[in-house]
């Protein structure tokens, strides 16, 4: 038998977890899904696995035969091998659901190149990982394995699918490129598209620098075609260059709300523009400066500037001059192109289109800037709205060379699992193994096709560590979402991350005598980055937090006064170390909730292609935690707004917040809806941006809408950047 031989009407697992949706005398019946589990395991993975007579056999056949690199297995003595699989079988790890092992044998485990057969198990997935991003140290891959296996530690996808592999993509699979005003860069930033899609990349790409339509090109008035020309070669490219027909291309380009084209950009994405300038698959993000809330606050006019213009004026391009700052000068100048719109009017078509679509994306630029410890601009964010770090740009001559070789950014991300990294034996020791393995991939990245992206990890070495599954460990302790337990957890979580990563960037830093390039100019180098640190204790505040931190290292100001002084001494390796990335898949395979935000359902739907729908129980549900496991469409926003912007204060990065809302919204949710109409308004979509901003938070990805007829708007379907 193979997996090719499987006949879907004759197996029972995909029965036995449907069964999950048919309450029983008013009880959901979770044992359905552990039936079904057994049931896949026996019926699917059992017969189906190649077997070999021991482990050395079986490490012969997957190099031979060109499914592993031999490199990083032969940097071991194979009985260490031996010593790390005897570990990890004691640890007696198990899928606790269908859900989780379907994901993993469906979309990671090894197959033969027929796809007949699978030939790892979990244990051999979480091995190979160990020892690939180990590099031959057999103690941090003893380490890492620890954490990987007790699912600690995940890997992004990426990372966890190729690592090993003999024919395998990259480890990192989000990137973030600019385009500045000429012809030269727009042919390279399409090329740079083309290439990093081509890898299996999700592309974040600002076009803020682009001068607007009609302004003019060598002196010729009403020339220039703007950026809907540019995003309409890019989703084509990303059309094109798409994995030979294995994925869609995915990218992300973002506006500054105070380019002349902006309300153009919009409409592109609008169900009923004109097919000349409507965009279908690509996403919509904008740059959002404190400016933009006072003039919306003050229902003024907005004036919106060319940027050509404004890089005559100020001899740098658009993106890099900051507008909060310089408008009113701008205004005065006129030199500086302008056109005026009322600000009011702009977040009416925001609104709209978050109501319709789900887009765009927001970045809060100024808020996420101020918080920026290092020397540099932060001018946009990646497809999944998380990553927020410094740029420089290029310059390219006619023969698409770099004159000038910028900074452009590859995202290199994993994540905790936030029930189980709380049940590590040594919470520090954790997120120190999950730093070095983070290290190993940003050191082992080199995105040669695009020198930028290349260049900017060499010399910023930059992680992303995150978190998934709040939900989880909030309902699996009796904590309501977004209740000031809840808030408390959430940020003595991310300090003692913060803490850690910190930590540990510094002890490599003085292992390899080496920091990220302009350390020196950084308020880590100063120390003012830790003037909140050693002022004022993050120690946990509420008696319940206090009793789950308990027997945990809380760094107390003196102990974050050690740090800033090892820190201002030795220096930090990365230049960027936490980011909370969206969860897809592999948020299944951990068994746990996904990213920060609250569960859909407490019984999940999947629509999964050629077999049907799949039913994933909340985990942890049982009697006692089904009270806490409110949908996220039933959660007042604020309350999410609230979780993020707790950790936000210690993630020096972003984190992919999404929005759910209902298209009728409950009675009694939202205040302000008291005395008028039930159905979502633009209203409504804008005082919940103008609180995220208030609160700190730097960016806002998707608004996902439940509509009345049970349809969703705005759902995730992006996997590119997904841990």
């Amino acid at each position: 038998m193979s997996l090719k031989d499987i006949d879907i009407s004759k197996v029972r697992y995909y029965d036995l977890n449907n069964e999950i949706n048919l309450p029983v005398n008013g009880q959901i019946p979770l044992n359905k899904d552990k039936e079904a589990l057994a049931s896949f395991l026996e019926e699917n993975v059992g017969p189906n696995t190649k077997r070999f007579a021991n482990l050395k056999e079986r490490f012969d056949y997957l190099i031979a035969n060109d499914y592993y690199e031999a490199e990083f297995i032969h940097k071991y003595d194979f009985s260490f091998i031996e010593k790390l699989y005897a570990f990890l079988h004691q640890a007696n790890f198990h899928f606790k659901t269908f859900m989780a092992a379907y994901k993993f044998y469906a979309q990671y485990a090894l197959k033969t190149n027929d796809g007949a057969y699978y030939l790892e198990n979990f244990i051999d997935r979480v091995a190979a990982n160990a020892l690939f991003a180990a590099d031959g140290n057999e103690e941090l891959a003893m380490a890492l394995a620890d954490e990987i296996i007790h699912q600690r530690y995940q890997p992004a996808t990426p990372t966890f699918l190729n690592a090993g592999r003999k024919r395998r993509g990259e480890l990192v699979s989000c990137f973030l490129i600019q385009i500045t005003d000429d012809m030269n860069s727009i042919g390279r930033g399409i090329n740079s598209a083309l290439q990093l899609s081509r890898i299996g990349g999700g592309v974040g790409i600002t076009l803020s620098n682009l001068r607007g339509a009609g302004a003019p090109i060598k002196g010729i008035q009403g020339a220039a075609s703007g950026v809907i020309p540019v995003m309409k070669l890019l989703e084509d490219s990303f059309s094109y260059s798409n994995q030979l027909g294995q994925r869609q291309g995915a990218g992300v380009v973002y506006l500054n709300v105070f380019h002349p084209d902006i309300v153009a950009f919009l409409s592109a994405k609008k169900e009923n523009a004109d097919e000349k300038i409507r965009v279908k698959t690509l996403s919509l993000g904008v740059i959002v400066p404190d400016k933009y809330y006072e003039l919306v606050q003050k229902n003024a006019d907005m004036y919106l500037f060319d940027p050509w213009g404004v890089e005559r004026a100020y001899g740098k391009p658009f993106s890099y001059v900051d507008i909060t700052k310089e408008y009113d000068n701008m205004v005065a100048n006129p030199a500086i192109p302008k056109k005026k719109i009322k600000a009011r009017e702009l977040e009416e078509e925001i609104s709209k289109l978050q109501q319709e679509s789900g887009y765009p994306y927001v970045i809060n630029i100024d808020t996420a800037n101020k918080a920026n410890p290092i020397d540099g601009k932060i001018i946009m964010s990646n497809l999944c709205s998380e990553i927020l770090q410094v740029q420089r740009p290029s310059r390219v001559n006619n023969r698409q060379e770099f004159d000038e070789l910028g900074t452009d950014i590859s995202c290199n991300l994993g994540s905790t699992n936030i029930v189980n990294l709380m049940a590590s034996p040594d919470f520090g020791k954790s997120v120190m193994t999950m730093t070095r393995a983070l290290t190993f991939v940003t050191d082992h990245s080199a995105i040669d096709v695009v020198p930028s992206v290349e260049h900017g990890n060499a010399i910023a070495h930059t992680i992303g560590l995150g978190a998934m599954g709040l939900h989880a460990f909030l309902a699996k302790n009796h904590i309501e979402y977004g209740s000031p337990e809840a808030l408390d957890f959430t940020s003595v979580y991310f300090m003692l991350l913060n803490y850690w990563t910190l930590k540990a960037s510094n002890t490599i830093a003085r292992e390899r005598q080496t920091t990220f390039a302009n350390f020196a100019k950084s308020k880590y180098a100063d120390g003012t980055y830790f003037d909140k640190y050693v002022t004022k204790s993050f120690a946990p505040q509420t008696d319940q937090v206090k009793a789950l931190f308990a027997g945990t290292f809380i760094p107390q100001p003196s102990d974050w006064a050690k740090l800033k002084e090892a820190v201002m001494r030795d220096g930090l390796y990365h230049q960027n170390r936490m980011a909370v990335a969206p969860n897809g898949s592999i948020s299944y395979i951990n068994d746990t909730t996904a990213s920060l935000h609250p569960i859909i359902n407490r019984i999940e739907e999947r629509q999964e292609r050629k077999i049907g729908k799949i039913y994933y129980p909340a985990p942890y549900l049982s009697n006692d935690t089904i009270k806490y496991y409110k949908s996220a469409y039933d959660t007042d926003m604020r309350k999410v707004i609230d979780t993020y912007a707790a950790a936000q204060q210690h993630v020096d990065q972003g984190m992919s917040l999404t929005l759910f809302m209902r298209s009728t919204i409950p009675e009694g949710l939202y205040e302000w809806k008291k005395n008028r109409t039930n159905k979502m308004t633009t209203r409504d979509l804008s005082i919940l941006r103008n609180y995220a901003y208030a609160k700190g938070i730097k960016s806002i990805y998707y608004i996902r809408t439940f509509t009345d007829d049970q349809e969703e708007v705005g759902a995730n379907q992006c996997e590119s950047c997904s841990i």
